[in-house]
């Protein structure tokens, strides 16, 4: 995934989570936080990070920092995401799901805010596993790393997006791709063959290895070999006989 960023965006940053910490030592306790913040463009940007200081401000920049540098793009449909995705990490678990234009953002805790933040309109969502906003946040992310357009899956395949999908589904999916790309988004899948360093190697020893010219007769079958037909055809040494006997 190419890199993106963040001076060219417009973000929005927002707080989710104050957290207190305090940590005791020999000469007494020592008090710090520990903040979560999202920031999105509400245009399909998002991106979470936690921050840690002594001071609020100090962490709320920190925070933002990290969540500028962890940026992630939404590959949306209209107002809603392309498909169904059920993502669990560590102990929270995620399920988000497609919903009609007028539904609204059925979430809560972090998995709204960061809906929100990406700009998603039309969703049901639900945390299945822990309740940790943390844990929730980063689950939230990795299930949107996950969604894919139909034109994407097509493409993935290499076959035609209207024996994937219904034809609304696939007038959805060009028009929402087209959208960003005239905003300068690449696809989430190239167009372009992909290159790996196997692919490589195995092309540079199939060019150097030498073309095996053989002799064979189209069609025949090698036999096997006895060891007495060799003995039979190996010819033997006389003995020499002595003269003057």
């Amino acid at each position: 995934m190419a890199l993106i960023n963040p001076d060219t965006l417009n973000l929005e940053e927002r707080v989710i989570q104050t957290n207190k910490v305090q940590k005791t030592h020999k000469g007494g306790r020592t008090m710090s936080w520990s903040i979560l913040v999202v920031v999105g463009d509400g245009a399909g940007y998002v991106g979470v990070g936690l921050g840690k200081a002594r001071a609020i401000p100090d962490a709320i920049r920190k925070g933002v920092e990290a969540a500028r540098k962890s940026l992630v793009h939404v590959p949306m449909v209209g107002t809603t995401i392309p498909h169904d995705v059920l993502l669990r990490q560590g102990g929270a678990e995620v399920l988000l799901r497609p919903a009609s234009p007028g539904t609204g953002v059925v979430a809560g805790g972090s998995v709204r805010a960061v809906l929100e933040a990406a700009g998603v309109k039309d969703i049901l969502a639900k945390s299945l596993g822990s309740s940790n906003k943390v844990n929730t946040a980063w689950a939230t992310i990795a299930a949107l790393k996950q969604l894919k357009r139909a034109t994407d899956v097509a493409r993935l395949r290499g076959l035609n997006v209207n024996d994937l999908v219904s034809r609304a589904v696939a007038n959805a999916s060009r028009a929402a791709e087209q959208e960003d790309s005239a905003q300068g988004i690449a696809s989430v899948v190239s167009d372009e063959p992909v290159v790996t360093e196997a692919s490589v190697a195995g092309a540079e020893a199939q060019a150097s290895a030498p073309d095996a010219q053989t002799t064979e007769t189209p069609g025949a079958v090698a036999q096997p070999v006895e060891a007495s037909d060799v003995a039979q055809s190996t010819p033997t040494a006389m003995p020499a006989t002595e003269e003057g006997a």
